[in-house]
């Protein structure tokens, strides 16, 4: 028995595109500069007066870029015929419609084109949340309607969005593909849910944050700086959503809401209260930052920015550091204090533990001398300063030591117990615990006022992040002395409470887990949703790509604590995730985890 081949993917060959704002025009010389005839059209003679203007602007930059010549340019703009009329979409084999973020809006186009392209036609719209199939029954063909969500600006940005109705023809989406692809776009294919891919994990991220900023659990300041350094995003999700525009985001909250009734969706209220004041954001001059003038990238001093007087001193006198442990996040912070100038007393188990943490930061500076980062001479008074022992009763002149032990309760309050019988009066423990509860730590000691958490990022040599977490009970001296301290040693300190996830597993894990959900009912593949993100968000890593590094069990255990702290049903751990590591697919320590690693 054989099977017919595949029918060749349709040649197109007139684009038609109804707006001509931002994005629509974006979508036009998109089309136009791979050759295709487009006509653009709009309601009135200065909407297309404003699109051509758009087209001339957008085209002369990259004329000036020199990513274009003056006679390409002239060619790209006489492929467009702009018009004021739907009817001159009569020979488009597509039309994209890119209006306003209105369902009716949208329907009534969508009705209006039944009448005026062919049968053969592709109807597709640009929403970025609305529902593709509640637009698609306003056509007497729904399965030729099919969602393209371009990214802004779309001649620039590469990722595209294809969203698959029910009832889209397979055809219809397989030519639609081939198209995005023959104008030089990355095409991810999903369902029909609000928010798509990437608005879908994004929105529920950023939505998190403002929550956490309305909770006055973390600063503006704080809350951004611990995203940007601490997963290496281009934005933190405050500035963003500022970007953005916050009339925006609640929109595209509420439209996710509404579809898919998920909490997690349902906007913060402050941000509903920012909108009514008008405080949309960079657009408007003031959103949760406040800006030099309406349109400007650039931040101003306002009620809530930080005194420069209020920069953090050391109120303790830091001499000696001790760090207890000899694992990879340990022997990190050994080597960030020693060439911030301190000397430095770590413990571990065993003499050859011990040997371990010399060899580990000798490895390293050899690699950066290497790259011609360090010295011979550096990396000699680096290892000057290095003290090793196996006994933690040579830490009783430390002034600070930091506990890298492993990640268990009952071992790390036994440790504090010792270290509090150990230390001398006014030193500060310090424990960098990613999950546990400090205040557990600070009551195993008899000072509870003295301890504090000093989550340092792996590797602790490279990342700058530091969430300095204090308890109820932690001294304001201590929290800004280690705040101090961290800048002493180049870090970004960031303060927080003490509550599971901190900032930035807070905020991340529960991304991740609505990504596993994702993956989880069949919406997008892992490749597509990992697309989405770096690509439509400027992410250094896809979220499976992520939790195949963290290590899946390491984040199943974050995402129970998240679940068991705030007892949020949209934080119970996908059941996929929890498959995958009772299989042992933990992810590239295993060689398997959300993909194969093992012949790679």
């Amino acid at each position: 028995m054989t099977t017919s081949p595949a029918p060749a993917a349709r040649t197109f060959t007139t684009i038609g595109v109804i707006g001509l704002g931002t994005m629509g025009a974006g979508i036009a010389e998109v089309f136009a500069r791979e050759g295709y005839a487009v006509v653009g059209v709009e309601k009135d003679d200065e909407g297309l007066a404003r699109g051509r203007q758009h087209l001339e602007h957008s085209t002369a930059r990259a004329v000036k870029r020199g990513k274009m010549t003056d006679a390409e340019q002239a060619d790209l703009l006489g492929r467009i015929t702009f018009s004021t009329a739907l009817k001159d979409l009569s020979e488009a084999d597509l039309v994209v419609e890119a209006v306003v973020e209105s369902l009716e809006t949208k329907k009534a186009l969508f009705r209006d084109l039944d009448a005026i392209v062919s049968p053969e036609a592709v109807l597709a719209t640009n929403t970025s949340s609305l529902s593709v199939t509640e637009i698609s029954t306003a056509n007497s063909r729904p399965g030729r309607v099919i969602g393209i969500h371009f990214f802004n600006p779309a001649p620039v940005q590469d990722l595209v969005e294809i969203v698959r109705t029910v009832v889209t023809e397979d055809q219809v989406l397989a030519d639609t593909k081939a198209l995005v692809e023959a104008v030089g776009k990355n095409p991810v294919v999903c369902g029909d849910k609000a928010g798509f891919i990437a608005n879908t994990l994004l929105f529920g991220y950023l939505n998190h944050a403002v929550s956490m900023y309305e909770g006055r659990y973390a600063s503006r300041e704080d809350i951004d700086a611990a995203m940007r350094f601490g997963c290496g995003y281009p934005m933190g999700p405050l500035a963003l959503l500022d970007l953005i525009g916050l009339d925006t985001a609640y929109e595209i909250l509420e439209t996710m809401y509404r579809q898919g009734r998920d909490r997690l969706h349902a906007p913060a209220p402050v941000l509903k209260q920012m909108v009514t004041a008008g405080w949309l954001g960079r657009k408007t001059g003031r959103g949760f930052y406040t800006y030099e003038a309406a349109d400007s990238p650039v931040v101003v001093a306002d009620d809530q920015t930080p005194s420069a007087d209020a920069k953090p001193e050391l109120k303790h006198d830091i001499r000696q550091v001790g760090v207890v442990g000899t694992g990879t996040m340990a022997s990190g912070i050994v080597e960030v204090f020693a060439k911030a100038g301190y000397d430095v007393l770590f413990v571990g188990r065993s003499q050859e533990k011990v040997d371990g943490v010399v060899a580990a930061v000798t490895r390293n500076f050899d690699k950066q001398i290497q790259r011609g980062r360090a010295t011979e001479e550096a990396k000699a008074e680096v290892l000057a300063r290095l003290t090793g022992s196996t006994s933690l009763d040579d830490l009783a002149d430390a002034d600070i030591v930091v506990e890298a032990i492993a990640e268990d309760l009952a071992v790390k309050t036994t440790l504090f117990e010792n270290l509090d019988d150990i230390c001398k009066q006014g030193a500060i423990l310090a424990t960098t615990t990613s999950s546990l509860p400090i205040i557990a730590c600070a009551q195993a000691t008899s000072r509870p006022q003295d301890v504090i958490g000093m989550h340092f990022f792996n590797p602790a040599p490279v990342m700058k992040l530091v969430e300095v977490v204090s308890t109820v009970v932690t001294s304001e001296d201590v929290t800004e002395t280690t705040r101090a301290l961290c800048a002493k040693v180049g870090k970004v300190a960031v303060s927080c409470g003490d509550r599971a996830g901190f900032i930035v597993n807070a905020l991340l894990f529960p991304y991740l887990n609505d990504a596993v959900k994702m993956l989880e009912a069949h919406y997008a593949t892992a490749d597509d949703i990992d697309t989405a993100m770096k690509q439509g968000c400027a992410l250094p890593m896809g979220p499976f790509e992520l939790l195949d590094v963290v290590g899946n069990d390491v984040s199943l255990a974050i995402q129970r604590e998240l679940y068991l702290e705030f007892r949020e049903p949209g934080f119970a751990p996908a059941p996929l995730l929890e498959h995958l590591v009772t299989a042992g697919y933990l992810g590239r320590k295993t060689k398997r985890g959300f993909r194969d690693y093992s012949t790679r």
